[in-house]
């Protein structure tokens, strides 16, 4: 497709009506008629345009985790602040331990007994499997005592199965972030008692870096933007809602697997960099979408075409510096 070829007049409107004004007042004297009006000339440029789709959208967290208590005891510390950025792995809370110290405490005693039962009891079918070899004691008072070993040894396992599970409580008794965000408002307090059951948590983490940014597009340019993945990373830009400020860029992630039938969209998902938190979630955006660059395009700003009953024209300068009227073929229009 042939884009705009023109060496455009922008000021031709006002051309055109400075010579309405002259006819009106053509009683007026030749001064008026042949008054000059000032227009600009715009060079046509060969150069590589970017075509870019604009929606509308909203920013949302990358990742939100609503933070609970995994065992159930009275809430000893909170360790973090409101608004405070955290890491995986930082300690937000504590929970009294030691109820769960003392679960380990029993476990690891039933472990000792019963390793010295077991070590008896080992012993001991040694010893009776000797006197059975001399034909002095029964084979079934031998097997007996041979039982006893096993059923030790199975206790032995489920000891340290209850040592691994008190071990895991006291683990759990120490909430840590489970992912890298910023904590919001705290929803209980030191000094009561907490359950997994709770409907609220301790606080909501939320990740923000990179920001993930929710816009939609009009359905018909799904072939442009499927073809445009196709071929690699896809640049998104993200504005504020008059486009007057750019907070960001990022690249597309995804795009939504069905068409909006009632507003007949297509819905997109972009990652976006966000290290100065411009982007907060929920916050209403602007984005473009680069879906194609035309190599060697004939461009021109978009004022310079006009409209008429024929169809797209512009005013081209000649060498003699007079202005004609030529028809042209707009391929396309991006912003300006």
């Amino acid at each position: 497709s042939v884009a705009v070829v023109v060496i455009a007049a922008i000021g031709w409107w006002f051309h055109t009506r400075g010579i309405a004004a002259s006819r009106t007042q053509a009683g007026k004297g030749s001064a008026a008629e042949g008054r000059a009006v000032p227009v600009h000339l715009v060079k046509v440029e060969q150069k590589d345009l970017p075509i870019w789709l604009d929606g509308l959208g909203t920013v949302a967290a990358f990742q939100q985790v609503t933070v609970h208590t995994q065992v159930d005891g009275r809430l000893d510390k909170v360790l973090f602040k409101e608004g405070q950025a955290v890491k995986a792995g930082d300690v937000l809370a504590q929970i009294d331990p030691r109820p769960f110290e003392v679960q380990l405490h029993q476990a690891q005693g039933a472990l000792a007994r019963d390793r010295a039962q077991l070590d008896a009891a080992q012993k001991n079918y040694q010893r009776y499997k000797g006197l059975q070899a001399q034909q002095l004691v029964a084979a079934q008072q031998v097997e007996s005592i041979g039982a006893q070993a096993g059923d030790f040894e199975g206790a032995i396992k489920i000891d340290q199965a209850q040592i691994e599970a008190a071990q895991l409580n006291l683990d759990y008794a120490r909430i840590n972030s489970p992912i890298d965000g910023i904590t919001g408002v705290r929803q209980v307090d030191a000094g009561n008692l907490v359950h997994s059951t709770d409907a609220n948590g301790i606080v909501v983490i939320t990740a923000i870096n990179p920001a993930a940014v929710f816009f939609t597009v009009p359905q018909d340019a799904l072939p442009q933007i499927a073809a445009a993945q196709q071929k690699g990373d896809v640049p998104v830009e993200i504005y504020n809602r008059d486009a007057s400020q750019l907070y960001g860029k990022g690249k597309l992630a995804v795009i939504d697997n069905q068409i909006n039938q009632t507003t007949a969209t297509l819905r997109l998902k972009a990652l976006v960099p966000n290290d100065a938190r411009t982007l907060w979630p929920n916050a209403f955006v602007k984005a473009r979408i680069l879906v194609e660059t035309r190599q060697g395009a004939l461009v021109v700003p978009t004022v310079a075409v006009q409209h008429g009953p024929q169809g797209d024209f512009v005013y081209v300068v000649g060498p003699d510096m007079t202005a004609q009227m030529k028809p042209v073929t707009v391929a396309l229009t991006s912003g300006e």
